[in-house]
């Protein structure tokens, strides 16, 4: 049968065979209308086929794209550090040599009677009655250790800047807290009592080592 043919037949139909359809003889149905059934079930089954599977195989894929491009964006920031790589570990030895410089410039417990008595130099240098000097209670952080020195001195208020730039100057990491200016009570009205809390530090290798094996 031709396509002419078989269009003729379709026009043909009467819709009243249609409705007089023995839907368990399916058989003894004309040519066409056999055809136009199968096409009927054809297309349900494509439409089932869709919505049951490809709709999941759609939802699927464009996760798939989704990561694809995900992928493409880490390879090419692994292949940014790779071809750094060289940079980094530079980068990586000037951190560690920083870090060796300051933790040489942290006193041992040995060196600080040595601080104390570099810290009384400065003061008397800088022209300043040094009425005490002594260290406080230590204060534990996780990396490192505060060693607070109490200081009072006495002398004029421009001595005081001479002192801290001395004090700045010295070989170890020393920093100047909580300082308070008052009136020395003497007979000279020029003089000035300072009180000022110099801090260093000593690096706190043990307590951290302690607290990695608490965890």
């Amino acid at each position: 049968m031709d396509f002419k043919e078989f269009k003729e037949k379709i026009e043909n139909i009467d819709v009243n065979d249609i409705e007089n359809i023995d839907w368990n003889n399916m058989g003894s149905w004309p040519l066409a209308g056999r055809v136009f059934f199968a096409g009927l079930v054809f297309v349900g089954v494509l439409g089932a086929l869709y919505w049951f599977n490809l709709k999941d195989l759609g939802v699927q894929y464009d996760q798939v794209v989704q990561q694809e491009s995900q992928l493409k964006e880490e390879f090419k920031t692994k292949a940014f550090r790779v071809n750094n790589l060289d940079e980094y570990k530079q980068q990586l030895q000037d951190i560690e040599e920083s870090f060796g410089t300051l933790l040489r410039q942290l006193p041992r417990d040995t060196e600080v009677p040595g601080l104390l008595d570099d810290i009384t130099t400065a003061a008397l240098g800088a022209g300043l009655e040094m009425r005490s000097i002594e260290l406080d209670k230590e204060v534990d952080t996780e990396f490192y250790t505060e060693l607070p020195i109490n200081i009072d001195v006495v002398g004029e208020y421009h001595d005081f800047g001479a002192f801290v730039s001395a004090v700045a100057g010295l070989s170890r990491i020393v920093t100047l807290h909580d300082f308070e200016v008052v009136s020395a009570n003497t007979a000279d009205q020029n003089k000035l009592n300072l009180k000022i809390v110099a801090k260093t530090y000593r690096y706190n290798s043990g307590n951290k080592s302690k607290k990695r094996k608490k965890k």
